[in-house]
């Protein structure tokens, strides 16, 4: 008599390829049937998701202007290098990864997390294995009002994968988004510079910090500062989508 070998993993597989093929993954953003598709979206979507250009800043990932050229440092991160080590981005905010951004933000659509993080693990460059993952925070009462911390969310599916330590309540956010409004761009930098608080002591820590969108990277940049200032050795940045300049999110 012939015996089936593989045990439970063998039940498991052949469970795993009924539900396949009566319930097939569906592309999160349209709810096409993947069957198969080695991307979390489909090709349609998949089709107007950009990564960064060859010409971006190797600091700050900045897309140049040009689609052609080479990775160097950006005019801004000449003249004043941040605090940060680099950022590593999934694409240019724009297409389909920025609908999935928004409805993952705002229209609390939190089965995302997994899709973006898949996508956002791909482009992370060789890591060390030394960093904690760390979310940038939401203010308690922005985390009242939605419900969740998209970046927080990410941060469990990339610490899941790589199996890297997480941390999730190191960083404060002391100083909501909202009470920025109305500002001038000087009140602004006095305020963001004391939005972020962190916990130490963190000699000799490196950390990989997570966000969904950088934009003008006035946020994250604050949130290595805070980082930096508890004693923390380096801080490199991922992100989902990186904006161009000028952009909003």
């Amino acid at each position: 008599m012939r015996k089936s070998g593989g045990g439970a993993g063998w039940w498991v597989k052949e469970l795993n390829g009924v539900l396949d093929l009566f319930f097939p993954a569906a592309c999160p953003l349209c709810l096409v049937p993947l069957r198969g598709a080695s991307s979390p979206f489909c090709s349609a979507c998949s089709a107007t998701i950009s990564p960064l250009p060859a010409g971006h800043c190797s600091c700050c990932a900045l897309p140049f202007a040009s689609t052609t050229g080479s990775s160097h440092l950006c005019a801004d991160c000449l003249r004043r290098r941040p605090v940060y080590t680099t950022v590593s981005a999934a694409g240019l905010y724009g297409g389909a990864l920025k609908i999935a951004v928004q409805r993952f933000k705002y229209a609390g659509s939190v089965d995302l997390d997994r899709p973006l993080g898949q996508l956002l693990l791909a482009r992370l460059p060789d890591l060390s294995g030394d960093e904690t993952i760390i979310p940038v925070p939401l203010h308690p009462a922005r985390l009242r009002q939605r419900g969740y911390n998209q970046s927080l969310l990410l941060a469990r599916v990339l610490a899941h994968k790589l199996r890297f330590p997480l941390e999730h309540s190191l960083l404060q956010r002391n100083i909501d988004g909202h009470s920025q409004q109305g500002l001038s761009a000087k009140a602004r930098a006095i305020n963001l510079a004391s939005a972020f608080s962190a916990q130490g002591p963190l000699q000799g820590r490196s950390f990989l910090l997570i966000d969904d969108v950088m934009t003008t990277g006035a946020t994250v940049g604050a949130c290595t500062t805070a980082l930096l200032k508890a004693g923390a050795t380096a801080v490199r940045v991922a992100v989902v989508a990186r904006a161009p300049r000028h952009s909003t999110a």
